[in-house]
């Protein structure tokens, strides 16, 4: 089920870049993606993320950087280390977003985790994004 009311920045969501809308070389799968924008007024509904990879770029870039994951994500997103592409930056709509679901509890309600980088891991996803448009700080 999508997410209905906009995430804090750093909050790492399960995206579905393959509802539609992207091509390859685009984004065109389902992978985790941080959120990287606030909540901006008259915005309602979108929110704009950079997808996690668990796979290490071939070359160093200054637009990917290397994480390490706050809480263990689900499998098969469940490695220590995941790479922000933040060259693939993108503005999704809620109806692609979705948190991380985990078992049941007790009362047979679905839980859900949260997870958010720390703020200095999101400042250097945000320098990275500003190196993918050409914009070095």
């Amino acid at each position: 089920m999508a997410i209905l009311y906009p995430v804090a920045l750093g909050t790492i969501l399960l995206c579905d870049y393959s509802l539609g809308g992207f091509r390859e070389p685009e984004m065109v799968k389902r992978r985790p993606a941080v959120v990287v924008s606030p909540r901006l007024p008259h915005r309602d509904g979108l929110c704009t993320v950079v997808p996690l990879s668990t796979t290490a770029p071939l070359h160093p870039v200054g637009y990917v950087v290397e994480l390490d994951v706050p809480m263990p994500l689900p499998s098969p997103f469940d490695a220590p280390k995941v790479w922000a592409k933040c060259d693939m930056l993108a503005t999704v709509g809620f109806e692609r977003l979705d948190l991380f679901r985990t078992k049941r509890d007790q009362g047979g309600r679905r839980k859900y985790l949260h997870p958010r980088l720390p703020a200095e891991d999101l400042v250097r996803v945000r320098a990275a994004i500003l190196a993918a448009l050409g914009m070095p700080s």
